[in-house]
């Protein structure tokens, strides 16, 4: 079975988020796709079948299969687009988070996504304890959103992942003000067996909307500060966002499964 690399949020290799990208004829077991994930331990292994006019889209974590990724869904388009689709300018894909639509925008694809619904929440002792500074602000959607006001000190976190654990939503994403960009962020998913994902588009479906509210535009230029860095134009329209960014292929393998 045929198995891509890319490196997705970037235009160049060793940058970006990694993510495999399997398209398959029929689904495999869910223990093997498991153990697939984990054989190639990065944040995220992306499925497709097709069925009918749509690809069916799941996405696996090392530590098991999540309802929402950004940049595993980029990297799976770019790859049907590159591949299998050349002549099409949109995918619909069937997820967990319902259909997801892909259209190739200019020189970038952008993906349409559901914008996480935030509430507001008490900065609390457990959090500056697992996270090693204060938040100025902290929300609560599917992962825990913590705000804080400078960018060096979002670049220079490095929280305690086995207190993480112990803080509420799926991932924490931190975000700040940026120097040249709308946003800043770091993303971690100790629960998931990722200390760190590296760009994380569900994440910027809690940042995006935040940063919209706050600046008071709909269009957002995030940065995601992590060690490989990766770019991602979000786009916000009531309870969508729209992420664009770019994707280039590392590697096509065979699997022997």
């Amino acid at each position: 079975m045929k198995q891509y690399v890319v490196d997705a949020f970037t235009d160049k290799v060793f940058h970006g988020n990694q993510a495999a990208v399997c398209i398959m004829e029929q689904w495999l077991p869910d223990e093997l796709m498991m153990s697939i994930t984990q054989e190639n331990n990065f944040s995220e292994t992306a499925f497709a079948v097709k069925e009918g006019e749509k690809f069916h889209l799941r996405w696996f974590t090392p530590g098991g299969e999540i309802d929402l990724c950004g940049h595993a869904t980029l990297a799976c388009a770019y790859i049907l687009f590159r591949f299998y689709l050349q002549s099409e300018d949109q995918i619909v894909f069937s997820t967990l988070s319902g259909d997801l639509t892909v259209s190739k925008k200019d020189d970038m694809l952008e993906m349409e996504f559901p914008g996480y619904k935030l509430e507001r929440v008490s900065v609390t002792n457990a959090m500056i304890e697992a996270i090693g500074a204060v938040p100025s602000e902290a929300y609560m959607g599917r992962d825990l959103l913590c705000v804080f006001d400078s960018e060096d000190t979002v670049r220079n976190l490095a929280p305690d992942m086995e207190k993480l654990l112990n803080l509420d939503g799926l991932l924490l994403q931190a975000t700040a003000p940026g120097r040249t960009t709308d946003s800043v962020s770091r993303s971690f998913a100790p629960k998931l067996n990722v200390a760190e994902d590296p760009v994380c588009g569900s994440g910027h479906c809690h940042i995006a909307p935040y940063w919209a509210e706050k600046l008071g535009k709909k269009n957002i230029v995030a940065y995601q500060a992590s060690r490989r860095g990766g770019t991602l134009y979000c786009r916000v329209s009531d309870d969508r966002v729209f992420l664009a960014g770019k994707a280039t292929l590392f590697s096509e393998c065979e699997l022997y499964i």
